[in-house]
């Protein structure tokens, strides 16, 4: 009996995923280091300093994946007849993007 497997979907983000993984475990890096600070006692400005950078590394994060979304993803729902229902879900993404902090 051969065992038939689904294929991987094809997301906003698959042509950039290798991309995509490294900045995270870059960032996953950056949260270590916090970790360490602190367990240090560094002081306070410097642990601030480096949870910034982090933000601002994943918002960077965030807005290429908003951008695969918009280009591939609502692009393939318009096509489909979805073309609201995507940019409602765009939108409401964007909205929590935008509630931070």
């Amino acid at each position: 009996m051969v065992l038939m497997t689904n294929p991987a979907p094809t997301r906003g983000y698959t042509a950039t995923k290798d991309n995509l993984q490294s900045r995270l475990r870059r960032i996953e890096g950056q949260v270590r280091g916090i970790e360490r600070m602190v367990e240090d006692d560094r002081y306070c400005i410097d642990i601030l300093t480096q949870i910034s950078a982090i933000q601002a590394a994943l918002d960077k994060v965030a807005l290429g994946l908003l951008d695969g979304h918009a280009r591939h993803c609502m692009h393939e729902g318009a096509q489909e007849g979805r073309a609201d229902e995507m940019a409602s879900e765009l939108m409401a993404a964007v909205g929590r993007l935008m509630k931070r902090g």
